[in-house]
């Protein structure tokens, strides 16, 4: 019996040992999103390390941003710094690479591998786990194994018998140096710094690199050219190959790394990794993965638990570390500061990570939300701003929004508040009252006017959510006046709908965007377009409920999101993968969408699109994600939904329940309680949830609260095959996200198709509501309730500024202004080559209709040629006297626009033979950067035509020094002025 007994325990541990594993991180494959377009690394790093020490094998491109890509057969080497998922490239800092038999100081990219430290590679002898890394060098016949602390990368080479050995440094490696300096201290130890130009426009690194084995021959190259007796420099281009002669056993080499100095990088070294115990190292390594992962204990299938703690590792590996052992960091004025209360981090993508990274850290790492809190507060501090995109201290301008105020709001709201506050608002509310970016039309007209800025409806939406964000703060703090005027731009979204559509719609000089196509990717959106961003109120769902005519209408429109075609049209937008009917799940704008049946009182369609998003996006293959995975952001969907649940609204006390894809899931909270979430009968036909309890009741509600969770429990599933439509789908079980204070009225709009006409044209005015009244003028003054109340069509004949606003119940919204030009009748105009189907700038007559394009091409003003000259035909209608012509042309080299070679112009009276008048060179240097605008115009005496060629000879290609060299440039033109 007591054998029996003993069995039954033995069998109930491995049964356990089973389902809820002691070490996690035998589930993380660091493979997962290295392929397709996930742009991960396989390296090491610690959680939320200061070092990811990771084999190079792509070195631009796209799909390069990590440095690594899972189809490359070449390795040029293992860098310390690398990105995680982001959708622009940078780090790669601190290259070594060993070779054996002679040394290079080139990599062989592009030109000879033979001939360049570069290795060929077998995927068969590459290994990667939590903490760990490990290939063979082929052509070297080397063997590399990679561990890592916080700040320090530990490297094992094993070198072939008989062979000299040699490490090669490069420290031009991929960025453009801006300065660098190396220095040998002994012959173990050797010292230098790099600063560097990419997406960080000035980064700091310096590192102290110490080896086991002594340095025998130091060859040191500055300018490629080889110095002897030197063992120091200071230069843009340094490179060094030491010489270690025929070692007979492994070369370890620790490599100390710090934003601060070498001081910096030699005391991280010295307290972090002391010994030369590369197998502790790596034990200490995978232990505090280990550590952090078992935060959360899952109980699924082997293959449901890789993607689950793959996608759990990958929300650990930033932000990370940036300070010292000694708390000295540099901050975003790029000089050291000290951090006495807190850890200083760097990489915050929060754009992307707002959504559920953040969200996924108030449950399971609440001391790190309150660090990274910190960090925000002290980079306001130290450069004037909170981060938007910050990477190695530097504002990098990249992405909309002032999504660090979320991420504070919604900590705030959840309890987390060991941080100042008083300073958090001041800087939130800094972000929210400059006039960048949109922000400044944002404030004055409710809306940003497409013609103003660059992704004008993602901004507008964005903002506004973002407003409501620092209402909620305000409202705690009892900053009445505050929260009243931020609750009212919270609704700014409403300006934007066009209820005839029932899209969110850009509008240019007061008229809606037409022709309006919501599947056109276009420089209105933000890496997407309508579709995938229309459905953007996180904060006020109730009210774009009430915008499209009620539940009903609002789940038909949703149901069509996922049904509609996939094709997408305008632009190319590589971001936009991962697409179910027009949802895109490989990029963030579309994360909470499948959660919002929710609110429409219909949950279960949620659970069957959450269900299958979760079985089709994620795979436990290289291309396991459908886009970038984007600094945890892909990977904490996935997290938080396969437990059953997710953060629709941060900064809302509350998750929106979907459907699970894990029979069970322990969060292990900081404050020493559990909470557990079951799914009992769970398989894939058993998607939907037919019944719930939380803490042995009956449970109905679609969603649940923080404090919930937070307070420890049980939330027990039961799982069936068909749809349960009495569960959570009553109006007191739904979640509610609604705006009911300070109601604004939104702006009134027009009929106005285009800005141009040639005769006359009809303008119809209208609100969102019938018994609104709009009152309007016609002279360019401001419109009071005594101007002229809209009655009927206004008749316009004349270039004229009609500004108009709405009146409802002694309400009014911000004055609309509708600018008109009229153009002289009879002309029109014939491109004999066609725009980029991206840039048409709306219409042919672009080029002819009196509008200038700004300085911003994204604004839809200009007309692109990719590849082609310009070549147009103006045709006046009659025979005329003309005595000016002239056209505009913009150069933004670094979006790959140039200047065209020269501009010739001809005249024809039959439209068929033209003799040119005259050509026009260009005087814009092709080098010159930032966004210039030039007029060709020719000096003429009168003539007489009625025919006008204008040629714009374009470069075709880019110059062989620009980054796209090998691909064809673009020429932006508008506007063609005759007089």
């Amino acid at each position: 019996m007591k054998a029996f007994k003993l069995l039954i325990i033995l069998f109930t541990i491995f049964t356990y040992s089973c389902n809820f594993n002691t070490e996690p991180a035998n589930y993380v494959d660091p493979f997962i999103g290295t392929g397709g377009h996930g742009h991960t690394f396989p390296g090491v790093t610690v959680p939320f390390g200061m070092i990811q020490l990771s084999p190079d094998t792509r070195l631009e491109g796209w799909d390069g941003c990590s440095g690594y890509h899972y189809s490359d057969s070449i390795i040029y080497g293992f860098s310390h710094t690398h990105l995680s998922g982001t959708g622009v490239a940078d780090y790669c800092d601190i290259l070594f690479m060993p070779t054996s038999g002679k040394y290079y100081l080139n990599n062989g990219y592009k030109d000879d591998i033979e001939n360049g430290y570069g290795s060929r590679f077998s995927k068969k002898t590459e290994k990667a786990l939590p903490g760990f890394y490990a290939v063979e060098l082929d052509d070297y016949n080397i063997s590399v194994e990679l561990t890592s602390t916080n700040r320090v990368g530990f490297h094992k080479y094993i070198f072939p018998k008989n062979k000299k050995a040699f490490v090669t440094l490069d420290l031009t490696h991929r960025d453009e140096v801006l300065e660098s300096s190396f220095k040998q201290i002994n012959e173990y130890e050797i010292e230098g710094m790099r600063r560097s130009k990419s997406w960080a426009q000035d980064q700091y690194i310096y590192f102290v690199a110490r080896f086991n084995q002594p340095i025998k021959k130091l060859n040191l190259a500055v300018n490629d050219t080889i110095f002897e007796n030197i063992s120091e420099a200071e230069s843009k281009n340094i490179k060094a190959a030491f010489e270690f002669g025929d070692i007979s056993n492994e070369l370890l080499m620790k490599v100390g790394i710090s934003a601060v100095s070498t001081d910096g990088a030699r005391k991280n070294l010295d307290a972090e990794a002391p010994e030369w115990d590369f197998e502790e190292i790596k034990q200490k390594a995978r232990a505090e993965w280990n550590k952090e992962l078992s935060k959360i204990m899952v109980k699924s299938n082997k293959e449901n638990k890789t993607i689950f703690y793959s996608a759990l590792y990958h929300t650990m590996i930033a932000p990370n570390t940036f300070m010292d052992v000694d708390g000295k960091y540099r901050g975003t004025d790029l000089k050291i500061h000290q951090a006495d209360d807190f850890t200083n981090y760097t990489i915050f993508s929060l754009w992307d990570t707002y959504r559920a990274t953040h969200p996924l850290y108030t449950i399971i790492d609440q001391k790190r939300t309150t660090d990274f809190i910190k960090t925000f507060i002290n980079q306001y501090k130290n450069g004037g701003q909170l981060p938007v995109w910050e990477l190695a201290a530097n504002y990098t301008g990249c992405m909309i929004g002032y999504h660090s105020v979320p991420v504070i709001a919604d900590a705030y709201v959840k309890g987390i508040r060991d941080f100042d506050i008083t300073t958090a608002y001041v800087a939130m509310k800094h972000s929210a009252m400059q006039d960048h970016l949109g922000l400044k039309s944002y404030k004055k007209y409710g809306f940003i006017p497409a013609h103003s800025e660059s992704e004008s409806v993602s901004k507008t939406l964005e903002y506004s959510y973002d407003d409501w964000c620092i209402a909620q703060i305000a409202s705690d703090l009892d900053k009445t006046e505050d929260y009243n005027y931020y609750m009212k731009r919270a609704q700014s979204y409403k300006n934007i709908f066009d209820p005839e559509t029932g899209f969110m719609r850009p509008k240019t000089h007061g008229a809606w965007k037409y022709p309006f196509d919501p599947a056109e990717v276009d420089f209105n959106f933000t890496e997407a377009n309508s579709w995938q961003y229309s459905f953007y109120t996180p904060q006020d769902i109730s009210g774009l409920i009430n915008l499209l005519d009620g539940k009903e209408k609002f789940i038909n429109k949703l149901d069509e999101l996922f049904s509609a075609s996939k094709e997408t049209t305008g632009r190319t937008q590589a971001d936009i993968t991962g697409l179910v009917g027009q949802y895109a799940h490989g990029n963030e704008p579309s994360h909470h969408m499948a959660y919002l049946y929710n609110y429409a009182n219909q949950p279960w369609k949620t659970q069957k699109i959450v269900h299958q998003l979760m079985n089709e996006m994620y795979t436990v293959n290289p291309d396991g994600y459908s886009g970038n995975e984007d600094c945890g952001q892909m990977s904490a969907w996935y997290v938080l939904s396969a437990m059953g649940f997710y953060s629709v609204t941060p900064a809302a006390d509350y998750y929106v329940i979907g459907s699970p894809n894990l029979s069970e899931a322990i969060i292990n909270l900081e404050n020493g309680k559990t909470f557990t979430f079951k799914a009992n009968k769970l398989n894939k036909e058993n998607i939907y949830i037919q019944s719930a309890t939380l803490n042995g009741t009956p449970y109905q509600k679609s969603f649940i609260n923080h404090n919930t969770i937070m307070d420890g429990g049980e939330l027990i599933f039961k799982m069936g095959n068909q749809p349960n439509k009495d569960w959570g789908s009553q109006d007191e079980n739904i979640p509610v996200s609604e705006i009911t204070e300070n109601l604004i009225l939104p702006v009134p709009f027009s009929n106005a198709k285009r800005r141009s006409f040639t005769k006359e044209v009809n303008i119809e005015l209208s609100s969102h509501y019938d018994d609104a009244k709009i009152y309007y003028t016609l002279d360019n003054s401001e419109p009071t309730l005594d101007s002229r109340s809209y009655e009927s069509t206004i008749n316009i004949n004349n270039t004229t500024t009609i500004k108009y606003f709405a009146e409802k119940d002694g309400q009014k919204t911000e004055t609309a202004e509708l600018n008109l030009i009229k153009f002289p009748e009879g002309r029109d105009i014939k491109l004999n080559t066609r725009p980029h189907r991206q840039y048409t700038a709306g219409s042919d007559s672009a080029l002819i209709d009196g509008i200038y394009g700004d300085n911003d091409f994204r604004t839809g003003s200009w007309q692109g040629y990719n590849g082609y000259d310009l070549d147009a035909i103006v045709d006046l209608g009659k025979e005329s006297t003309i005595k000016y012509l002239s056209i505009n042309f913009l150069q933004d080299i670094n979006s790959w626009i140039f200047m065209p070679e020269y501009v010739e112009y001809f005249i024809s009276n039959d439209g068929e033979n033209f003799k040119s008048i005259g050509k026009v060179g260009n005087i814009t240097p092709e080098d010159e950067w930032g966004s210039i605008i030039t007029d060709f115009t020719l000096k003429m005496n009168p003539i007489k035509t009625r025919y006008i060629k204008v040629l714009g000879k374009s470069g075709i290609m880019c110059p062989e020094w620009h980054k796209g060299r090998g691909h064809e440039l673009h020429i932006f033109t508008d506007e063609i002025t005759i007089k």
